[in-house]
């Protein structure tokens, strides 16, 4: 189970798969609060952007998206909240 976000607390505590993701939203194109879907995102981490592949990746950020790593802004668009970044 992944741990609740709460200050103070790093993605180092996630396992690699979900540090991934972590950072490349928080990295992106760009800064925080980078949008993404989960088929950007699969191919973003490594991954060929197939269903099964992008599935697998949307699990997870739901998970993150749950315990307050990521913001979901509508379904399978997530975001880092300012704040939750890599440094957090």
């Amino acid at each position: 189970m992944k741990p609740h976000w709460e200050e103070g607390l790093g993605p180092a505590v996630l396992a690699p798969d979900y540090q991934r993701i972590m950072e490349v939203l928080a990295s992106g194109n760009g800064m925080r609060g980078e949008r993404m879907d989960c088929r950007q995102l699969a191919a973003a981490v490594g991954l060929e952007p197939v269903p099964a592949k992008v599935e697998g990746v949307r699990s997870k950020a739901k998970r993150l998206a749950a315990r307050g790593w990521l913001a979901e802004e509508r379904p399978r668009l997530f975001s880092v909240p300012v704040g939750r970044g890599i440094g957090s």
